[in-house]
C-alpha cells in the first residue's frame, strides 16, 4: 500500500519531530490534480511549519514533489477489501502516521472508509464528507460547483479562507532538445480513450494545424503512445508541425506551455497543465462533460476560453480559428 521508504521516515520521525503532522489526500485525476495545486499552496500556508504528508498514486509523485508543498510523499496502491494485507498496511499507515488533521481533497467512497480505518482508536481531525469527520463539507449542492470552488469552500469551513488559483512551474528546458522553435502553439488533440465523444476530430486538428503554420506558428502536438493515430494524422496533414509523441512528461508539458503562445486541446489532463502553467488556452467541450464543473483554470479572469458544441464532430475549424486570432490578435 505505502512505499517503504516513506514508510520507514514516517516511523523515524514520529518520536523526535514534534511538529504538527497533516496529511493530505488526493489520489487522482491528472486534471483533478492540477486544480488541487491552489488547495495544496492553501494548507502549507495555513501550516507552515508542520509536517504535510500526500497520499497519493504513482502517476502524480512527480508532480507532487516538483509543487514543493509537502514533506513525504506516500504512494496509495488502493487495495481492494478483498487485499487484507494491502488494506491492513493502509490502516498501519494512517494510524502510526499520527496525524492531527487530514484534509481529504478526494471526498470519495474509497477515502470515506479510509476515515473508518482508524476505528476503534483516536480520529485526527478530518476535513472532508466523510460521516462523523469533525470538518464536513455538509453544501448539498457540493455536486454542482467547480472543483475549486467546491474545494475552496471544503477548506473555508476547515478555517482556510484564502485559496489561490492552480499553478504550476516545471524546470527550464531547451526547446532545441524537442526540435521546437518559436513562436508555438502547444495542441492537445487526446484524451481519454474510452470517451471518445470529447476528442474533436483529428482532421480539424490538422486543419487547424495547417492555418496556425500559415501564421507562422510552429503547431506542437503531445500525447502518448496510445494517441497515436491522432497525432499522426494531424503530422500527415501539417507537416510543419512538431510532433512530441511520447516525448514529453507532465512537468515537461508545464515547462512547454509557459513557453508557448497559446495551448489548444480537448477537455483532458495537459490542458490542465498548460492552463496552470500559465499559457492563454483555448479548450473544446462538447456535451460529454460540463466545463462549469471542472473546466481549466488559468491566471486571471480571461485566461482560458471555452469552445463547446454539443457534437464536436459539428465544431468547424473556424469557429476554433476565430477565437484563436482573437486571443492572438491575428490578423487575416
Amino acid at each position: 500500500m505505502i512505499d517503504k521508504q516513506t514508510e520507514n521516515v514516517a516511523a523515524e520521525s514520529q518520536g523526535s519531530d514534534t511538529r504538527e503532522r497533516i496529511l493530505v489526500i488526493k489520489l487522482s485525476a491528472l486534471g483533478d490534480v492540477v486544480l488541487a495545486m491552489g488547495p495544496f499552496a492553501a494548507i502549507r500556508a495555513a501550516h507552515p511549519d508542520s509536517h504535510i504528508t500526500v497520499l497519493t498514486t504513482k502517476p502524480y509523485v512527480d508532480l507532487m514533489k516538483a509543487s514543493g508543498f509537502f514533506d513525504s510523499i506516500a504512494i496509495d496502491r488502493r487495495p481492494k477489501l478483498t487485499q487484507v494485507r494491502e488494506v491492513l498496511a493502509l490502516r498501519r499507515f494512517l494510524k502510526n502516521g499520527r496525524f492531527d488533521r487530514v484534509y481529504d481533497l478526494q471526498t470519495s467512497d474509497r477515502t470515506g472508509f479510509y476515515f473508518k480505518l482508524f476505528w476503534p482508536g483516536p480520529k485526527p481531525e478530518w476535513s472532508g464528507i466523510a460521516r462523523g469527520c469533525s470538518h464536513p463539507h455538509a453544501n448539498p449542492a457540493r455536486d454542482t460547483m467547480h472543483t475549486i470552488d467546491r474545494v475552496a469552500e471544503q477548506l473555508a469551513d476547515a478555517g482556510i479562507k484564502e485559496v489561490p488559483a492552480p499553478f504550476l512551474s516545471g524546470p527550464d528546458i531547451d526547446l532545441e532538445r524537442f526540435g521546437v522553435r518559436s513562436p508555438f502553439v502547444l495542441i492537445c488533440p487526446g484524451g481519454a480513450p474510452h470517451r471518445p465523444a470529447k476528442r474533436w476530430p483529428a482532421e480539424r486538428f490538422g486543419l487547424l494545424a495547417k492555418k496556425l503554420a500559415d501564421y507562422r506558428l510552429t503547431p506542437v502536438l503531445i500525447g502518448t503512445a496510445s494517441e497515436a493515430d491522432v497525432l499522426n494524422r494531424i503530422d500527415q496533414m501539417c507537416p510543419k508541425a512538431r510532433n512530441l509523441m511520447g516525448r514529453t512528461g507532465f512537468l515537461d508539458i508545464a515547462s512547454l506551455a509557459a513557453r508557448s503562445v497559446l495551448a489548444i486541446g480537448n477537455d483532458t489532463g495537459p490542458m490542465h497543465i498548460a492552463a496552470a502553467a500559465g499559457a492563454p488556452s483555448v479548450v473544446l467541450f462538447s456535451r460529454e462533460s460540463d466545463p462549469k464543473l471542472s473546466a481549466p483554470r488559468g491566471h486571471g479572469p480571461n485566461a482560458v476560453s471555452i469552445v463547446r458544441e454539443n457534437d464536436l464532430r459539428q465544431l468547424t475549424v473556424n469557429r476554433v480559428m476565430d477565437v484563436i486570432r482573437e486571443r492572438l490578435d491575428l490578423v487575416d
